[in-house]
């Protein structure tokens, strides 16, 4: 039996029926759906059991119970904390998944926030000025110059556009005026960004299709 061919087929099929929905709501569809749903969420909890589970849970208490490990017994208790999410099946208790989201919810904010303030305030602050040091060095001349200056000014610009101690009026107006022409071109660029992407995987399916499935039809 020849796996590889069958494998063509279902994919072949699968794609038929994903795309199928452009003629209108159909079975074909709603199976395809389903399937990818249901295979998604499937590798997701088979991923959690053998990368989760198993060797920060399961693992830590079977050597604590067998004398393996006496670090196993202070494991125990995140593995407490975490089981506290299923009180949400008891109405009775219900209440004590406040605790496990309290400390999820405050050590996510604790490791987030100095990531998102190293990249996206500080890393952009760097990258802002550092063409600059280049400038003076001598190493960035032309187009160079230009660019960073650019930089420079859609950045104020784009900030002052978000500044709103004051009233925008005069300079402060006509500066937030051109922050938001240099957001309108940043939402454009993502947005055709986005676009580029859906019509690279539409190609990447149609060729599927042309040159691998029909040739095994032909």
């Amino acid at each position: 039996m020849d796996w590889n061919l069958i494998g063509i087929w279902v994919a072949a099929f699968l794609t038929l029926s994903i795309y199928s929905v452009l003629y209108r709501d159909n079975p074909f569809y709603r199976f395809a759906e389903h399937l990818f749903v249901g295979v998604s969420v499937g590798y997701g909890i088979v991923l959690s059991i053998y990368q989760g589970f198993i060797p920060f849970a399961w693992n830590p208490f079977f050597a604590a119970v067998t004398g393996e490990s006496a670090i196993g017994f202070i494991k125990l208790i995140p593995i407490c904390i975490g089981l506290l999410f299923f009180a949400r099946l008891s109405p009775r208790h219900t209440w004590l998944i406040r605790y496990p989201i309290a400390i999820l919810i405050g050590f996510g904010a604790g490791v987030a926030i100095p990531n998102v303030l190293r990249a996206n305030i500080f890393e952009q602050t760097r990258g802002t000025i550092a063409p600059f040091a280049e400038i003076a060095a001598g190493t960035l001349s032309g187009w160079g110059i230009f660019e960073a200056v650019l930089m420079v000014v859609g950045v104020i610009c784009t900030l002052t556009y978000f500044f709103f101690s004051v009233e925008h009026r005069g300079p402060v107006k006509w500066l937030s005026k051109v922050g938001i022409a240099f957001l309108m071109i940043g939402f454009g660029s993502a947005f055709g960004n986005t676009v580029m992407g859906r019509v690279a995987l539409l190609i990447q399916r149609v060729d599927f299709l042309l040159n691998d499935w029909l040739n095994i039809i032909s």
